[in-house]
């Protein structure tokens, strides 16, 4: 019983935990399904809601688009409507403007077509004249023939045959001069020179003089250099071959003499006698060996300066020794040491350019002068003077051919000689480079002018360019163009003729027509 008791009080236990659980699930279930289907409900009755709010809203939303629709519409249609109007605004100018234009252009074809006619009437008034004219004119042909006792054909056959023989005449000298030109400059044009290669150096110069001015202390130094009965002066003039001329210009004595070096050296013993204040005949000897030694030292210096500066090797000292007494000899104002150094860097440059030995064209050209130092002591032509010296001195024969041969003394030979030729040229042309005497210069100006002058019709003639140039105003009615050229050759003849110059001489020719009238 207690075994049964015991077995079944567990059994009911279960079995009452069994019922009792599975109420307890349906209840817990049931409820939580009727609170599920209440929030379903409360979900569903809020979505409906919102979807009639969502409803109103876009109800709405159409209707205010609608709206602004219908004004954007009405504002588009304004603008539209505007700019028609504008539009036809401005086609409505641009009618009027065409229509004023064609008024225009009909007012100026009424006007052309009158001056055409007038221009109708005029031209044939002008045939008319031009034919009463031709009528005279051959009138006019036929009195001269009558007078002339020649027809017009042959009248006009002399005047061609007079033509052709001046034409012959000048292609005649200009052959000649063509000919010539290459015979000078014949290897040098076989190179064509370059007309670029001649560059100009402008050196320095110093004025021609044959004077040298020495200033003294004061003036009762003029009586101690005269000496006691011109005794210091006769020495002084004796020893250095020089003149003393003592005149009234206040502390000052002049020196003259034609030789340079030697009045370099009176100069320099002067001045020494003048510093030394003892001045007799011993002291003027012992300056003088003193001032003979000074100066042979500087042309010496000078001569080697040379020599370095244009760059030459294995000279002979006696010809460096002559080259530095050009520093003290002048030609037309140009310093001949400087105008030979000169020639030398221009030589070097158009034998450069030609492709030939650019250090013989530079010696060559520095030794073109060298006779000029030695003409006070020697006659005759500088030229055949310095060639002599240098062909003793063991020179190229190169060298001294081209140093005889720049003055045209000795016909050129070889392309060194026309090179010298050139620089030389070149050197002395050059602005700057010589100065004329006055007289001369203004001399040459009025020959000028007195040789174009004396030809028919011309008005005035004008020398320019330092004599370069002259231009010749001729009178329009009376010498027309063709006779406005023939007039420049006739006067460049003349000019050939009569007159000697260096270089060539521009002649121009001008006819001016001019037409006045005064408005009154």
């Amino acid at each position: 019983m207690d075994l049964l008791i015991k077995i079944a009080a567990p059994a009911i236990a279960i079995v009452m935990g069994f019922f009792i659980g599975f109420f307890y699930r349906k209840y817990i279930i049931d409820s939580k399904l009727s609170s599920a289907e209440q929030k379903a409900n409360l979900l569903l009755s809020n979505a409906k809601k919102e979807a009639q709010t969502i409803k109103k809203e876009a109800q709405t939303i159409k209707k205010e688009a609608l709206l602004e629709g219908k004004e954007e519409i009405q504002d588009l249609k304004t603008r539209v409507e505007e700019e028609a109007k504008k539009q036809r605004f401005e086609l409505k100018r641009m009618e009027d403007r065409l229509l004023s234009r064609e008024d225009s252009i009909e007012k100026k074809n009424r006007y052309l077509e009158k001056e055409e006619q007038t221009a109708n009437q005029k031209k044939e008034e002008l045939a008319s004249k031009n034919k009463k004219l031709d009528e005279m004119l051959n009138k006019e042909i036929l009195r001269l023939e009558a007078i002339a006792e020649l027809t017009k054909e042959e009248a006009k056959a002399i005047l061609i045959k007079r033509i052709e023989e001046e034409a012959r005449y000048e292609s005649a000298k200009e052959i000649r001069n063509i000919e010539a030109k290459l015979k000078e400059d014949a290897d040098a044009m076989a190179k064509k020179i370059i007309s670029q290669a001649i560059q100009r150096c402008a050196l320095d110069h110093v004025s021609e003089t044959t004077v040298s001015v020495v200033n003294l202390p004061n003036d009762e130094m003029k009586g101690r250099i005269i000496g006691r009965e011109g005794r210091n002066i006769r020495v002084f003039e004796n020893l250095t071959g020089i003149n003393i001329i003592v005149d009234d210009t206040p502390e000052a004595v002049i020196l003259s003499s034609f030789d340079p070096v030697r009045r370099e050296i009176a100069r320099v013993t002067l001045e020494n006698l003048i510093m030394d204040g003892r001045i007799h005949p011993a002291r003027i000897e012992e300056m003088y060996e003193k001032a003979s030694k000074i100066v042979n030292s500087e042309i010496k210096l000078e001569g080697e300066q040379a020599v370095f500066d244009i760059g030459m090797s294995e000279i002979n000292p006696g010809i460096v020794k002559v080259l530095g007494r050009l520093k003290y000899r002048t030609s037309y104002g140009q310093n001949v040491l400087l105008h030979s150094k000169e020639v030398a860097y221009i030589a070097g440059v158009i034998a450069s350019e030609l492709g030939m030995n650019v250090k013989k064209a530079k010696r060559a050209g520095l030794l073109h002068d060298i006779g000029k130092a030695l003409t006070h002591d020697i006659e005759g032509s500088h030229a055949i003077i310095g060639a002599a010296l240098v062909k003793r001195l063991n020179e190229d024969e190169e060298i001294y051919h081209a140093i005889e041969s720049h003055h045209n003394e000795v016909e050129a030979k070889s392309a060194l000689d026309v090179i010298i030729q050139a620089a030389d040229q070149i050197s002395g042309g050059r602005p700057g480079a010589r100065r004329e005497p006055l007289e001369s210069y203004v001399k040459r100006l009025e020959s000028l002018e007195k040789i174009a002058t004396k030809f028919e019709g011309i008005e005035k003639a004008y020398a320019i360019q330092a004599g370069k140039e002259i231009r010749v105003m001729v009178k329009p009615e009376e010498v027309d163009e063709d006779m406005s050229l023939v007039l420049a050759k006739e006067i460049a003849r003349e000019i050939e003729k009569e007159m000697e110059y260096p270089g060539q001489i521009r002649v121009t020719v001008i006819r001016e027509s001019r037409a006045v009238e005064y408005a009154k």
